[in-house]
């Protein structure tokens, strides 16, 4: 598949090859669901905790003797029943992930990117960087890319560009490998650069 590859910083472009097999694919919306949920799913924190009746301070005395008061028995006032006792059966440290195959992962990818590309929100771009480290060139450049809400998926991630445009709250910088299709699905456009779009084709093609 022939598609025309832009340098932002001249405005040239020139035409050249992806994977018809990546970017040609019919779109599959149950796949991709699926793969996205397990994604999102993998990255809750779980980080709220609750505490077991060993985790509650206090209540190593037991309360009142075994027999002779007419009162139940209790042997801790932080059993579960009691008021501030704690909790028979807990929150926290819940695992939410979600096994997913390769190859779904795989087929979840190749439909992401062929429907971003149908929908012109994936552009192939040639690898840039800044001479320096600056915001105001990381503005430019965003500027002449079409505007920030973008994605810069790379085949090796330059550190001048990074450090150019890591302030901008809307723009994501990653490498090839390190993007799912929630992550793709997350911006409104997508900039691939050659090197990524062909590791992209030759991992999942």
């Amino acid at each position: 598949m022939q598609v025309q590859s832009l340098e932002v910083t001249t405005g040239k472009s020139s035409e050249i090859e992806i994977a018809d097999g990546v970017f040609g694919v019919p779109y599959n919306e149950a796949l991709l669901h699926q793969v996205v949920v397990a994604q999102m799913a993998g990255m809750r924190s779980a980080n709220a905790v609750q505490k077991n009746r060993a985790a509650v301070r206090g209540g190593g005395r037991k309360p009142w003797k075994q027999k002779g008061t007419g009162r139940a028995r209790a042997g801790s006032i932080r059993s579960p029943i009691w008021r501030g006792g704690g909790r028979a059966f807990p929150g926290g440290n819940e695992n939410y992930t979600q096994k997913v195959n390769k190859k779904m992962w795989a087929g979840a990818m190749r439909t992401v990117l062929a429907e971003l590309l149908r929908q012109g929100r994936l552009q192939i771009i040639q690898q840039e960087d800044f001479g320096e480290p600056r915001s105001r060139l990381g503005r430019d450049w965003l500027s002449r890319a079409g505007g920030d809400n973008v994605l810069l998926v790379m085949g090796e991630v330059p550190l001048n560009l990074f450090l150019g445009l890591r302030n901008f709250p809307r723009v994501g910088i990653a490498g090839w490998q390190d993007v799912g299709p929630a992550d793709l699905l997350q911006y409104g456009r997508v900039l691939l650069d050659v090197e990524a779009a062909a590791r992209l084709g030759e991992v999942y093609g």
